[in-house]
């Protein structure tokens, strides 16, 4: 997958961020409000830490982050980040997120992409399954009333997954923030207010 050196990719690297979808996650947060100082957040599919760096920076020294990739992803400074080299999927993982941020999470979060094989047909199929396996995860994490932030593939399997998550917010709405890439066909389901159903 290549790098294109955008506008947003040099600010990355003069500004210091790990990607540019660092910026994304900014217009997100900026519009949206969706993340406020003090809270407690998971970073789903974190590496190589660009969401995890403005999350620190939003949430400030009485937030928590708690980042998760399976792949490696250099440390960030402060007590109030750590990171988990591991399945979003491990059945052990939820109890320990929670005992670090000290209960439920106010937003979970994903910027994570499947490794894409340039059929669109499949690679929508794996972004979808990705969305619901962060959303899984959300499920056993997110407080009542809290936020899910998630970059899905457009398409078919994308409405799919927007039913399927539909009755669990009080508001579920796709967004595409403008750092978003002209020829990409990703965007974002933004779910605010969510409803802990059973079943």
């Amino acid at each position: 997958m290549y790098e294109r050196k955008d506008a947003y990719y040099r600010q990355a690297k003069k500004e210091g961020y790990r990607s540019r979808a660092a910026y994304k996650l900014t217009q997100i947060a900026g519009k949206e409000k969706a993340v406020r100082p003090g809270d407690r957040v998971i970073d789903a599919g974190a590496a190589p830490g660009g969401w995890s760096q403005v999350l620190l920076d939003l949430v400030g020294k009485r937030g928590k982050v708690a980042a998760i990739d399976l792949l490696p992803m250099d440390p960030l400074p402060g007590d109030n980040f750590r990171f988990w080299q591991r399945d979003l999927a491990d059945p052990a993982l939820p109890a320990e997120l929670l005992d670090f941020l000290g209960g439920k999470a106010d937003i979970v979060l994903s910027d994570a992409a499947p490794n894409t094989t340039g059929s669109s047909f499949t690679d929508q199929a794996r972004s979808a399954d990705l969305v619901r396996a962060v959303f899984a995860l959300a499920r056993e994490t997110l407080r009542e009333g809290g936020t899910f932030l998630a970059k899905i593939f457009g398409g078919a399997e994308s409405d799919a997954v927007f039913r399927e998550m539909k009755p669990f917010f009080a508001e579920l709405r796709r967004i595409r923030p403008e750092a978003t890439r002209k020829e990409s066909f990703e965007m974002y389901f933004l779910g605010k207010g969510y409803r802990n159903l059973q079943g």
